[in-house]
């Protein structure tokens, strides 16, 4: 009877330290869910540049539509050195820099003169063109330096560093002083004698002389004219932006991007 009992009990512990041993084990660990696969980045944002598309070769409208030139030819050689992608917005010039202010547009290229006063309300890259006034006029004319036009009818563009010297040298009334639109309407009127002078940029004078070679034309040029530096303008305070595109300005020139696009417009690397 005792003998009984205890392999009962022997027993009993037996079970009991199997099912202990059972209740114990570890059910394998379920398969770690896989990870979620990181978010792509967003998408970089279009910066809109704002250029006034009417003065050519710098910036003007092709029969497409489409904004050309040799202003948007350097900005997308800069954006994409620059790890940036743009689009071009025709933009009046009566309201360009208006809308740089209010954010409408992120920068702007318009064969835009660096000046102080400009400086005050915006940032400028570093220059990436140089700009001189240059007089047309018809192959025999006389003229040699800009005070010989004194006594001639002169055309220019309204509004351009080429109307604002006339004016100080003849009168900003004078009637002398015939304006247009535009400084190819200008030289077209030279052509057509209407004018027999035209003050205006070398850059857009040498263009048209060069696909205008029938018109008879030369150039002068003047010691006394200003050279002016074209910038491309951000908002002001703008730090990461411009430094963006004076890296991509320098890396076009270093790499002879810039001279290429320069000697497609006109003809020769800018000294």
């Amino acid at each position: 009877m005792h003998i009984n009992r205890r392999f009962a009990l022997t027993a009993a512990g037996l079970l009991a330290a199997l099912a202990i041993a059972a209740c114990s084990k570890q059910e394998p660990a379920a398969p770690a869910a896989a990870s979620a696969p990181p978010p792509p980045p967003a998408a970089a944002r279009v910066l809109v540049v704002g250029t006034d598309a009417a003065y050519t070769p710098f910036e003007s409208q092709n029969e497409k539509g489409d904004v050309v030139g040799f202003d948007i030819d350097v900005v997308k050689a800069v954006a994409a050195k620059a790890g940036i992608e743009v689009k071009f917005v025709n933009t009046p010039w009566e309201g360009i820099f208006n809308s740089l202010d209010q954010g409408d547009r992120d920068l702007l290229v318009s064969a835009i003169t660096i000046t102080d006063e400009r400086r005050q309300t915006m940032d400028f890259s570093q220059p990436y063109f140089d700009a001189r006034q240059l007089i047309a006029v018809k192959a025999d004319s006389p003229v040699v330096k800009f005070e010989d036009i004194k006594s001639l009818k002169i055309g220019v563009q309204n509004g351009t560093t080429g109307d604002e010297v006339v004016g100080k040298l003849l009168g900003k009334s004078s009637t002398a002083i015939k304006r247009f639109e535009s400084t190819p309407l200008a030289l077209k009127e030279l052509e057509a004698g209407g004018v027999q002078a035209v003050v205006a940029d070398n850059g857009v004078v040498v263009h048209y002389l060069a696909n205008n070679a029938a018109g008879g034309f030369k150039t002068v040029s003047d010691a006394g004219f200003p050279v002016e530096h074209y910038g491309i303008a951000v908002k002001k305070g703008n730090a990461e932006l411009l430094a963006k595109i004076n890296k991509g300005l320098d890396e076009v020139k270093a790499d002879g991007t810039y001279a290429k696009i320069y000697a497609s417009y006109f003809g020769a690397e800018s000294k």
